[in-house]
């Protein structure tokens, strides 16, 4: 499951889950990040291929590995942690859960999806 979490996370760069499994995704996923940038191009041709071995092992998928090493990787080679972020976003109704986003730093938030009425659309324009 967790290995399952991180691929999501990896994939689509932010996914909706409870607050206890965002925590612990957020653990693998920065160490998964951590290996992508020692196992980067600047290391020696062993230690890339150990690097995505490693990777490989944890998170079961080829296209994720790969993803992590060639986009996210790069992305944070300027930083020494810290790459995920969470965001509580309330309880869910069915069981009371508490919900939660776990997301890369630096990805844009998502889009504001409420809808301009006419009126605010005539101000916006005098």
């Amino acid at each position: 499951m967790l290995a399952s979490l991180v691929c999501s996370l990896i994939e689509q760069e932010r996914i909706k889950t409870t607050v206890a499994k965002a925590k612990i995704a957020r653990s693998m996923a920065e160490k998964m990040v951590t290996l992508a940038r020692k196992g980067g191009s600047a290391a020696t041709a062993d230690v890339r291929v150990s690097a995505r071995r490693r990777a490989a092992a944890l998170l079961m998928r080829k296209k994720f590995v790969s993803k992590l090493f060639d986009d996210l990787a790069p992305r944070f080679e300027g930083r020494q942690g810290g790459y995920t972020r969470i965001t509580k976003i309330g309880r869910r109704h069915g069981d009371g859960a508490e919900m939660a986003v776990l997301e890369w730093i630096g990805v844009a938030p998502p889009e504001n999806k409420t809808k301009k009425t006419e009126v605010d659309e005539k101000t916006e324009e005098a």
